[in-house]
C-alpha cells in the first residue's frame, strides 16, 4: 500500500486516512482482545507499525513526534483502542444472555503458569 500512500501520491490526507482506518487498522484490530493480553514488547510492535504507517501519510519530518501526529489527525494510540474494545468486551460479556457468558467476568483465584493477563484486567491495565 506504500504505492498509494507515500508523499508523491496524488492522493489527499482525508483520502489516506481514510485508506488507514478502512484497510490497514482492521488488520491489527482483528483479536484485539487476544492482543491486550499480550507482552508489553508485543504491543509496541503494533505501536511501532501504526506510527510507521502514520508517518509516511503525512511525510512528516523526523522532528515531528508521532503523538502529535497522531493528535492531529485524531487517531487513538494502541493503548487506547485495546481499552476501548475491552470496554465493549465486558458490556458485551455482561448483557450477554447465556449465563456461561456472564462467568467469564467473575475473578477466579486459581494460579497461573503464566503471567498473563486475561481479558478481563485490560481497562485497568493500561489506564495506570
Amino acid at each position: 500500500m506504500y504505492w498509494l500512500l507515500n508523499r508523491k501520491s496524488e492522493l489527499s490526507l482525508e483520502n489516506k486516512v481514510l485508506l488507514y482506518k478502512s484497510i490497514l487498522k482492521p488488520i491489527w484490530t482483528y483479536g484485539i482482545q487476544l492482543w491486550g493480553s499480550a507482552s508489553n514488547s508485543n504491543i509496541e510492535i503494533l505501536e511501532r507499525f501504526q506510527s510507521k504507517a502514520l508517518r509516511i501519510l503525512v511525510d512528516a519530518p523526523w522532528f515531528v513526534s508521532n503523538e502529535i501526529i497522531r493528535r492531529d489527525l485524531r487517531i487513538p494510540t494502541v493503548k487506547e483502542e485495546i481499552n476501548n474494545y475491552g470496554s465493549l468486551y465486558i458490556n458485551r460479556l455482561t448483557n450477554h444472555p447465556n449465563q456461561l457468558a456472564n462467568k467469564l467476568l467473575e475473578e477466579t483465584s486459581d494460579r497461573r503458569r503464566l503471567k498473563r493477563f486475561k481479558p478481563l484486567y485490560l481497562q485497568s491495565r493500561f489506564n495506570q
